[in-house]
């Protein structure tokens, strides 16, 4: 008998097949006939949402990278803090590994993968450093009148200290903090 579900539960089902077996088998070595077979529809289905393997993929990024950026979100807790309290308050690590990303975007062999993610997350969080960035110039509390090169700079800036394996993630996140406030006169 034939299950028919929704487009985009049906989509969702894909998209969480392919990622487990991603983290499994690995990006390569996985098929859309493996997915397919793996959820038990037939191959052409997959097709009808994904119209490849690697547009599947990029969907897994798009999908994880909404996650960590809306995880990575700081909105001042009121109008009276202050640009510095929120960098202070930052978080630099949401990622859960009990989620059903974690596994191929931390594999060893997937490091290509987590360098895609981390782009796809900094090209989310610009807007929101700049919404920030503007409230503190509105309120005085830095002077720069480009901010969106202010924004893409202190958010692109920082991959280089959160990728660098030879660091502590409590080392990582005093380096970025504190550059992050130098570099903003806080």
């Amino acid at each position: 008998m034939r299950i028919t579900k929704e487009p985009e539960v049906r989509k969702q089902e894909i998209l969480d097949t392919a990622l487990k077996l991603f983290g499994e088998k690995g990006y390569e070595k996985t098929s859309i006939a493996d997915i397919a077979k793996a959820i038990g529809v037939a191959q052409g289905l997959c097709y009808r949402y994904f119209p490849s393997k690697e547009a599947l993929f990029d969907s897994a990024i798009e999908q994880y990278a909404n996650v960590l950026a809306e995880q990575y979100t700081v909105a001042p807790k009121d109008d009276t803090q202050t640009l510095r309290q929120v960098i202070e308050d930052m978080p630099l690590t949401a990622e859960d590994q009990n989620t059903k990303y974690y596994s191929v975007f931390h594999g060893s062999e997937n490091r290509k993968f987590h360098d895609q993610l981390c782009l796809k997350v900094c090209e989310k969080m610009v807007p929101m450093a700049e919404k920030l960035l503007q409230q503190a110039r509105q309120k005085g509390e830095i002077q720069f009148d480009d901010l969106q090169t202010t924004a893409r700079f202190c958010v692109y800036g920082q991959l280089g200290i959160l990728l660098a394996d030879d660091l502590e993630q409590e080392e990582k996140a005093k380096r970025i903090r504190a550059f992050l406030l130098d570099a903003l006169h806080l």
